[in-house]
């Protein structure tokens, strides 16, 4: 048998091969494969991207036909600049590029190379997330950009490309639901809006916290007056519980609210 490939065995008495190479004194694991044969393929094309420099990313995927692609990111990396990580990322000067796929690639600060490097990135329809202790996390939240929120509206790409995950290209525009930035005869005030019959108006505040305390306010009152529907709850980073709470007691909302529960015949949304 070839210089790493090695036998193994499944749970159910299969047995399978799994290849590892050793380059500069790092072991890499190359994946399972079913037959010796593919394994040992994959072995060889492994040492052929440690050895020809001429072979990039692009230039990989004609090339190899057994060794996964993710891998072929990863030996081109360590090859290029001598750093193993296990997760199909390549290295650039001051960031560092991750590879979904073939097609799509994402550009990330050197701040969350930690991160993703022990972090495999999954894409499931759009929707990009890691698993962290048996949950799943959108990467869009270590922004603050929350699950509900609308990419255009919510939040905006400054250079106009969603692959760019850098933190000087990501904008919140709009941190917290319900609440909406608006101009006022050239004053910024935040609106916040709870969708009953339509978007409602809650209240204009000075603030982005303090209107999404009036909306969390006018949720606590809509659920009070009987309503099921399900509203998303901003929680507050600003405050701590006491200053919530006094904020919470103290801030007005639109008595037109009020007026819309006298109306027995309301319906929900």
């Amino acid at each position: 048998m070839k210089s790493g490939v090695y036998k193994a065995t499944k749970k159910d008495g299969s047995t399978y091969f799994r290849g590892n190479i050793t380059y500069n004194g790092k072991h890499i694991s190359l994946g399972s494969y079913d037959t010796n044969a593919s394994c040992a393929a994959a072995y060889d094309e492994a040492w052929m991207l440690l050895k020809n420099k001429d072979i990039d990313i692009l230039s990989c995927q004609s090339v190899v036909k057994y060794l996964p692609f993710e891998k072929c990111v990863t030996l081109i990396n360590v090859r290029d600049n001598h750093i193993y990580i296990k997760t199909p990322i390549y290295l650039q000067k001051n960031y560092f590029l991750y590879y979904l796929d073939k097609s799509i690639v994402l550009k990330f600060d050197n701040d969350d190379l930690f991160y993703y490097s022990s972090h495999k990135i999954q894409n499931r329809g759009g929707h990009m997330f890691v698993s962290d202790y048996g949950m799943q996390y959108n990467i869009l939240g270590r922004y603050g950009i929350k699950p509900y929120s609308v990419k255009g509206k919510d939040y905006i790409f400054a250079n106009g490309d969603d692959t760019d995950l850098r933190y000087s290209n990501i904008v919140v525009v709009n941190k917290y639901h319900g609440v909406y930035k608006e101009q006022k005869k050239g004053k910024t005030v935040y609106a916040a809006k709870i969708h009953l019959n339509g978007d409602f108006i809650v209240g204009r505040y000075q603030d982005e916290a303090t209107a999404a305390i009036a909306y969390n306010k006018a949720v606590d009152l809509c659920k009070s007056r009987g309503m099921t529907k399900s509203f998303p709850v901003n929680y507050i980073t600003e405050y701590s519980p006491r200053e919530y709470a006094n904020v919470y007691t103290e801030i007005k909302i639109s008595s037109h609210l009020y007026k819309f529960f006298r109306n027995k015949n309301f319906r929900e949304a």
